[in-house]
């Protein structure tokens, strides 16, 4: 008999990682090393919501934080065959972004 591990595609598999708040990483070198996007459940602040795996240089303990920062959405689907990468996210104004 199959275990559900042998045939689940790479995509619907939960993202690992300890939650961390996108504000607590504000202006930190991290890699990002994986990422999801998925319809949110929030409709009346953004459509979609990203999950983003990453790890700073220094600590490589996976962690993730989840946005629904159209920015970092457009960024990650535009560069993400260039996973991992190393970024910072900043905050402009009222948006986050990848630098």
């Amino acid at each position: 008999m199959l275990k559900f591990s042998e045939f689940v595609e790479d995509d619907e598999k939960p993202i690992e990682g300890e939650k961390v708040s996108i504000t607590n990483i504000l202006n930190k070198e991290i890699v990002i090393t994986k990422y999801k996007v998925r319809n949110s459940k929030y409709k009346d602040r953004c459509d979609k919501c990203a999950t983003v795996q990453f790890y700073e240089e220094s600590d490589e303990r996976k962690r993730i934080f989840f946005t629904g920062s159209a920015v970092i959405i457009e960024q990650l689907e535009k560069y993400g065959e260039k996973i991992p990468f190393m970024t910072t996210v900043t905050k402009i104004d009222k948006y986050f972004t990848l630098t």
